[in-house]
Parts: structure tokens; sequence; C-alpha cells
């Protein structure tokens, strides 16, 4: 079963996500550690997560047109949204936040 939940995840998944498709997925009671031990004997091990960096050069702050201060007196007046960039292996997603 472990090696077919990594083969599943084309080798991503570590021991800690192994052991959750055990017991949430499948409701197979196990520990952590004997996932751990189990994949560690079968040599099996999950893919780390790469650190990202920030580059200084590319990060450019935009003006604050607004001094900060955003209360408004009238409806309409100043709209703000926020960007967020996800990193999928499709490409990147851009998700967009407007508040109410």
């Amino acid at each position: 079963m472990i090696t077919e939940i990594h083969a599943r995840s084309r080798g991503t998944y570590g021991a800690p996500r192994v052991h959750a498709e055990l017991r949430l997925g499948m409701g197979i009671m196990i520990s952590r550690k004997t996932v751990a031990k189990l994949m560690r004997a079968a040599g099996l091990a999950g893919i780390p997560r790469r650190q990202t960096r920030k580059n200084p050069k590319i990060e450019v702050r935009s003006e604050d047109l607004v001094n900060r201060n955003f209360l408004r007196t009238q409806p309409n007046l100043l709209w703000v949204c926020d960007i967020t960039e996800h990193p999928t292996r499709e490409g990147k997603l851009h998700e967009l936040q407007q508040p109410a």
C-alpha cells in the first residue's frame, strides 16, 4: 500500500503525506514513524520542497497613491485589490482578491 501511494504521487510524497493518506484516506491505523521505517526499508523517499528566494532586483514596489489611507466618505472613490501568485506544475496561477 505504501508503495502504491508513493507511486500515485509520482514519488513526491514522503512519510507524513503517505501516513495521512493511509489514516485519513483509507482508514488504516498506523503511526507516522512506522510508515517512515517501512519507506526507508523499501528505499522510498519524498521530494523535499524547493526553497524560494526573493530576487531584490526584480521586486518593484508601486508608488503609494493613497498614503495608506483606505477610509473614504463615499462609495467607489477608492478601489484596492491584492494579487497573489501561486506556482503550479502547469505554470503560475494568479489569484485576485478584492475586498467586499
